[in-house]
């Protein structure tokens, strides 16, 4: 092989490592990245030969990383940054770039921001692609990592390299089965029901957003599932109940009865969430302005 100069490693070839290190596989590496699995192996040796390490050891059905690797892993995404950070100032015409974008978002946020949004940019000839994570409970690593570029959570992770910005306020509510009960009446009714929760990978539960309730005094769920679009099936045609905000009115329990707390909670906000790498990026402050503009619809707590 002829000797491959360091000067060679150019930003694609840098995002590739940093996506491989990530998913411990070629293959779901060039599935995330859009390419093809031979051209992340390629990619791959180059980087084995310029740095001089296998970088990567197969490990069962996977690849470990090596020290060297993880010891690149900082390094290498300030390279990106700074890379990224020579663009900020360029002219931007978003009809004139195809722009492709990471979001991590949970099926509500998803829904009722994310299809208007397409459309729109579609009806004005602009080309962009979304990709989606779960969020669940959020963890900023994944911003600072670039796995994302925006996350939409009722629980905004904390950091000095992490910008956020307050979308939306709406309330908690019960959702239930009209045709099977009524509502819960008193606290002490609603801990006694039977409850469907989410539960994301993590395993923490959606209830986190429930401020200034004594939890323990909850009936543990009877089901939990790792959507919310699954929680209908359960509710309908049962006894269950499900506390969510009144958004979800809106998006995956449209078709459930809902009903204020019976008791008093917090009203809860929502969050655009971002790093420090991409705020001033033209890009993404068009991104984030169509985020706000469609949130700006959305009803807001009480209304």
């Amino acid at each position: 092989m002829s000797k491959i100069d360091y000067s060679d490693l150019d930003g694609k070839t840098l995002r590739t490592f940093l996506t491989i290190l990530e998913e411990s596989s070629v293959s779901k590496a060039a599935d995330r990245l859009g390419v093809t699995q031979s051209a992340v192996s390629h990619t791959l040796a180059k980087l084995r030969h310029v740095l001089g390490d296998p970088l990567f050891v197969r490990s069962g059905q996977g690849l470990t990383p090596t020290e060297r690797a993880l010891a690149l892993k900082e390094p290498v995404q300030a390279v990106l940054d700074g890379m990224k950070g020579l663009t900020e100032g360029r002219p931007f015409d978003p009809q004139a770039e195809e722009m492709r974008f990471a979001i991590a978002a949970n099926d509500l946020q998803r829904e009722l921001i994310f299809p208007p949004l397409l459309r729109e940019a579609r009806e004005q000839g602009i080309r962009l692609r979304l990709d989606f994570l779960v969020s669940g409970v959020p963890d900023p690593v994944i911003l600072r990592d670039d796995r994302c570029q925006i996350m939409l959570t009722p629980l905004p992770p904390d950091g000095r390299d992490i910008f956020q910005k307050r979308l939306v306020t709406t309330r908690m509510m019960v959702f239930y089965d009209a045709n099977r009960r009524d509502p819960p009446a008193s606290w002490e009714e609603y801990c006694a029901c039977e409850h469907v929760d989410v539960r994301f990978e993590d395993g923490r539960s959606s209830k986190e957003v429930l401020r200034g309730v004594d939890q323990n005094r909850i009936r543990p769920p009877t089901v939990t599932v790792p959507y919310f679009n699954a929680i209908p099936a359960f509710i309908k045609g049962s006894d269950l109940i499900s506390t969510d905000t009144e958004l979800q009115h809106l998006g995956p329990l449209r078709d459930l009865a809902c009903a204020p707390l019976p008791f008093d909670c917090e009203p809860v906000s929502i969050y655009m969430v971002w790093h420090q790498r991409s705020n001033t990026d033209p890009a993404h402050r068009w991104l984030r302005r169509m985020i706000e503009r469609v949130a700006a619809t959305l009803p807001e707590a009480g209304g």
